[in-house]
């Protein structure tokens, strides 16, 4: 007997299932408030050299602007440059200090802001770029300060996928609880950037923990028919968290306390870990027998099952226990000591390096739209809810495969065709925009089930930490690539929209999981493969 038949013994969707997806809610919450965070946390206002001795008087104001700040080809006020010498402007009386005789004919000189800058603060009261002047010659350490993050994110992956395996589902998420709950407010005491970026870098790495322990601890207590709409149903939560943001940067303008309210979400989930379940399943191929059975007759009291001690006898699951332990202290080399796996590996790490890459491309840079900053999150947000939809639709009809591929080239074909639409029509560019959103989001929802599907219960962290990891790397070059603009303006679009085509090939090369049973051992997966490769010859001949 497999876990399967257990689990269809004390109910495989029940209220015992409900009530853990709800307990998984909050991280799935917290994870889009602290990733997309950098949208209001980093953004940079409108801004000009320090000029002292503006006049208060908006008029007079805009007349000294004109004589001391030179204008961009768009008509703006220069963000980074002033004139060496303020300018002469006929029939006004502002401009008292003639041009130099060297500067009569030709360009006037200009040179960078020596006094610092002025904000505009009508939209953002502070933002770390306002707050440590991340702006001109110092704006790359604003999109570093998101990378740092993300490749925090890449190193907890690592972390968490290995010791989850090792020491268990359920211990983790609270490291992961506590340690990003005492970062996230140490990072919102920042005394300058240094501090900043070190804190958000370890606060990504125990992010990490949510996204790699809760979607393991959701499936693996749910039986084959119920996991496309329960993995749905949570992944609405990360959406909640999109529109929350949007709500609570609105309502926030400072960024340290905007950052301590995504922070303080956490104290929740300590609470409510006494709750939270063990895996059964991996308490099984643990050899953890009392355990495992003390959570299977707690699911079948709460699912009103009426099974006893004997039919979850301890004989019974010592067979189920010994059949799966087989990797008791799985690896990270464990992904590439098999063909099918391996394969398996490589392919997932292209597909996810493609969905974060072009996710979080899009998200985070909101320029060239018609929106302001918070019309576009919350639209964003909006878009994703028939997105998931869609997915949970396509992922029960056409399966998990086809699904992903086909989000994955609506995401690069959106990328492309933005392209070639002229930058005077924003509007369109808006459009194209929020239907990449949709399609990336469709990707990022269906890359999470479909992988879970693909490992076994013995490697499903630690194949999801490795896949993870090679996501948080895209995750953590997509706001770098946005600095590629400097060299050619449509070279961010072209890379996002490439590697997402990319991965659309790749992800053909996988096998499809729907209505498949989770296999729970490396040996289940090899024997699927040595099946097809048998059909295929068959076929053949």
């Amino acid at each position: 007997m497999g876990f399967e038949e257990l689990l269809d013994e004390v109910g495989g969707f029940g209220s015992f299932q409900l009530r853990n997806l709800a307990l998984m809610a909050l991280p799935r919450v917290i994870l889009p408030l602290n990733f997309l965070l950098p949208i209001f946390l980093a953004a940079v206002p409108a801004h000009h050299c320090a000029l002292p001795g503006t006049p208060d008087n908006f008029s007079h104001q805009e007349a000294w602007l004109e004589t001391h700040l030179p204008r961009e080809p768009d008509g703006r006020f220069s963000s980074c440059l002033r004139f060496a010498h303020p300018q002469t402007l006929p029939n006004t009386t502002l401009g008292k200090e003639a041009l130099s005789p060297g500067e009569l004919e030709g360009e006037p000189s200009t040179v960078p802001c020596s006094q610092g800058w002025e904000y505009d603060r009508s939209e953002f009261s502070s933002t770390i770029a306002t707050e440590w002047d991340l702006v001109c010659e110092r704006k790359g350490l604003n999109r570093v300060a998101s990378t740092l993050f993300f490749i925090g994110v890449l190193m907890g992956a690592v972390v968490f996928g290995y010791l989850s395996d090792r020491f268990g589902r359920r211990p983790l998420l609270l490291v992961a609880y506590v340690s990003t709950l005492v970062l996230g407010l140490t990072s919102a005491a920042s005394v300058n950037y240094v501090m900043f970026a070190i804190t958000r870098t370890l606060t990504g790495s125990t992010l990490a923990g949510f996204t790699i322990i809760v979607l393991p601890l959701e499936l693996e207590w749910l039986d084959v028919e119920h996991r496309e709409v329960a993995g749905i149903l949570s992944s609405t939560f990360w959406t909640g968290g999109v529109l929350l943001l949007a709500l609570a940067g609105y309502l926030i303008r400072d960024w340290r306390w905007l950052l301590m309210a995504v922070t303080l979400p956490c104290v929740i989930g300590i609470l409510s870990i006494r709750w939270v379940p063990e895996s059964a399943r991996w308490l099984l191929t643990q050899g953890r027998v009392e355990e495992a059975q003390r959570y299977l007759l707690h699911c079948a009291r709460l699912n009103g099952r009426p099974v006893g001690e004997d039919s979850l006898s301890q004989e019974a699951l010592n067979k189920v226990s010994t059949g799966e332990q087989v990797f008791p202290r799985p690896s990270y080399l464990d992904l590439f000591r098999t063909p099918q796996i391996r394969h398996i590996s490589l392919c997932c790490m292209v597909m996810w390096f493609s969905v974060n890459f072009s996710y979080y491309g899009l998200s985070l840079d909101l320029s060239g739209l018609r929106l302001n900053v918070y019309q576009t999150q919350l639209l964003f947000g909006a878009v994703e809810l028939p997105s998931k939809l869609v997915v949970y639709l396509l992922v029960r009809r056409g399966g998990r495969r086809l699904t992903q591929a086909g989000a994955l080239l609506g995401t690069a074909l959106t990328f492309c065709i933005r392209l070639l639409v002229s930058s005077e029509t924003s509007s369109w560019s808006t459009a194209l925009a929020v239907i990449g959103k949709g399609f990336s989001e469709a990707a990022f929802t269906t890359a999470y089930l479909f992988t879970s599907e693909l490992y076994p219960t013995v490697l499903r962290p630690t194949g999801i930490g490795l896949a993870s990891l090679v996501g948080r790397l895209g995750g953590s070059l997509a706001p770098l690539a946005a600095l590629l603009d400097g060299v050619w303006l449509s070279l961010p679009k072209l890379a996002y929209g490439g590697i997402a085509l990319l991965a659309t090939c790749t992800t053909f090369l996988l096998p499809e999981t729907r209505q498949a049973q989770l296999p729970e051992t490396i040996q289940d997966v090899e024997r699927k493969r040595r099946k097809r490769c048998r059909s295929r010859t068959e076929w053949n001949w």
